[in-house]
């Protein structure tokens, strides 16, 4: 089944190069013509001398070969490289497919692989099939037509000969077809093991000041020789079924190839052969090994290639659990956000029971609760990383089921406390390496926000170079480029998730100016712990264990001497339900 699979993937990737596969098509049929032409030359070349031909007529056949094995030479350099950019192209084309289909499965399905697994099914195992894909069409419907076409040629030399390779060219085909599984069943699992390295890597260098810091090392040294002892153990296993699997062919071969001598001897002695047609005989049995070889090593691959692709095929065939609304627009300006009676759950993991509020537009509501409560979650569903099991989640009077994901996400804006930024400019940072945003966009943006002084500060100001994960930028300076990002979007809705948690005081002051500033005309929804970091909220809602505990405007709460908002303020507590 795994061998269908890659065999019908190669096919759906070459329908697209079509015109390329019927140009090495031509050449490798032409190149196949040559080389089963060459030994019948040299055979009248034998035949002509043995019954004392001229000289000119002998030198004519010499020339032919010689002719005839420069061609054969060149149709095999321009074989070669039709054959690998073939294979380049497919399997870039897969790579390209396979991160589209990696960005657009959401939130869901990346839950359960960590960023090293994925980059292990996008370019691991299309590493693992690109021999597969660049040398199926040369080295295995190539070498199965020359291999014919040898046979072919030997019925007519001599029909025992004939006969007797068929039936070790047959068999050895038998033992690559029967024993094929037996390699692809290992290799599958080498490609397992390499993939669970692959994540475990990413995972503890991705937290390696943590991990440092609280002296994790040794866990993580003991883990890394556990995934390593794996790799290798199943990669050697690997390695020795399809050395076994070649093994087996070889010895087909090796068989065949006496039998079919020690034939041909005989019938050389008892007339039946001319020397010309017996050397003839032996270049063919010869020849044959070539193609029996590399069909040997292409079932290796093919074999190889078969984990690959069906992790690829899952992968393909991956349906993602929240798809795109049927396009519902979204207003502009300041949008209302309404929840109700909105329940999710991760999993079996209740999260939000039965959750309502309303959000004007234009007003700030924020967020707070414990740990656990909830609150990121409302953000995600807003968002549309994942939908709610119950009830309805509404922007503008839309449900966000109904419009778009371009929309959607154009429209509401996030900053979190955790911002991605990239090896490139500060610019490119800011637009996401957009080029059609232009400077002065991109200054307005700053300058509104009042981070210009900011930027002009920085070496290099917009050209500045920030390093691989934003080295250069401070973790509150890295949110000052988030909101930056989120105003040149110009969202209806601005959701700010614990944005100010781990600023500096001078930091803190121009991202809460800029925060205001952005907030302007803006619907706002302000996820936080501290109680400082809600002083801009209208109203506030408060979640324990993912229900509405109280929900009302500051001035409601604090006057409410049983709330939990008025506890905290008269503890003169900075940390909200912690």
């Amino acid at each position: 089944m795994s061998s269908k699979l890659a065999r019908g993937l190669l096919a759906t990737y070459l329908r697209a190069e079509l015109p390329r596969l019927v140009r090495l098509t031509v050449v490798l049929i032409t190149e196949i013509g040559l080389q089963l032409a060459n030994p019948l030359i040299a055979a009248a070349f034998i035949n002509g001398a043995q019954a004392g031909r001229p000289t000119g007529q002998l030198i004519g056949i010499a020339v032919v070969f010689i002719g005839v094995a420069l061609v054969t030479q060149l149709a095999t350099v321009a074989e070669t490289y039709m054959a690998d950019d073939l294979g380049w192209r497919t399997t870039n084309a897969l790579r390209v497919d396979l991160t589209r289909r990696v960005l657009h499965l959401g939130a869901p399905f990346h839950s359960q692989y960590s960023p090293g697994q994925l980059v292990e099914r996008v370019d691991g195992d299309v590493s693992a099939v690109a021999d597969f894909f660049s040398r199926f069409i040369v080295q295995v419907l190539g070498n199965g037509v020359f291999l014919l076409g040898v046979i072919l040629v030997m019925f007519v030399l001599d029909w025992r000969i004939g006969l007797l390779m068929a039936g070790f060219a047959a068999a050895a085909v038998v033992v690559m077809t029967r024993t094929g599984g037996f390699v692809g069943t290992r290799a599958k699992a080498a490609r397992v093991a390499v993939g669970n390295l692959s994540g475990f890597l990413e995972e503890r260098l991705a937290g390696m000041v943590d991990i440092k810091s609280n002296g994790g090392d040794g866990h993580a040294i003991h883990g890394l020789q556990s995934h390593m002892a794996e790799r290798y153990t199943r990669t050697r296993t690997s390695i020795l079924a399809a050395s076994s699997f070649s093994a087996g062919v070889s010895l087909v071969f090796v068989v065949g190839t006496a039998a079919a001598l020690a034939l041909s001897a005989a019938l050389f002695r008892s007339g039946g052969l001319s020397l010309g047609t017996t050397f003839a005989v032996f270049r063919y049995a010869v020849m044959l090994r070539v193609p029996l070889e590399q069909l040997s090593r292409q079932m290796n691959s093919l074999q190889r290639a078969s984990g690959a692709t069906v992790r690829i095929r899952q992968l393909l065939d991956a349906q993602p659990a929240v798809v795109s609304g049927r396009g519902v627009k979204l207003g502009g300006g300041a949008l209302g956000v309404e929840f109700e009676q909105v329940s999710f759950a991760y999993g079996t993991q209740p999260v939000l029971e039965d959750v309502s509020f309303k959000v004007a537009p234009g007003e700030v509501l924020g967020l707070a609760g414990r740990t656990g409560s909830g609150k990121t979650t409302i953000s995600r569903l807003l968002l549309r990383r994942y939908d709610p099991t119950a009830g309805e989640v509404r922007v503008g009077g839309v449900d966000v089921r109904q419009t778009t994901f371009d929309d959607l996400r154009q429209r509401v804006a996030v900053v979190t406390q955790e911002v991605q930024l990239f090896e490139g400019s500060l610019r490119d940072n800011v637009t996401v390496f957009d080029d059609s945003v232009s400077d002065d966009r991109v200054w307005e943006a700053f300058s509104v926000l009042g981070l210009d002084r900011w930027v002009q500060a920085r070496p290099g100001g917009l050209d500045g170079q920030l390093g691989t994960f934003g080295e250069g930028l401070s973790a509150g300076e890295a949110q000052l480029v988030a909101l930056a990002r989120a105003f040149l979007a110009d969202p209806g809705v601005v959701i700010l998730d614990e944005a100010s948690s781990r600023l500096d005081p001078g930091t803190e002051r121009l991202l809460n100016r800029a925060i205001s500033r952005l907030l302007t005309s803006r619907t706002g929804l302000i996820i936080a712990h501290r109680l400082t970091a809600l002083d801009r909220a209208d109203r506030i809602v408060i979640l324990e264990a993912g229900r509405v505990a109280e929900a009302g405007s500051r001035s409601e709460l604090a006057a409410d001497p049983t709330s939990r908002f008025s506890q905290l303020q008269r503890l003169g507590s900075q940390e909200a339900l912690a």
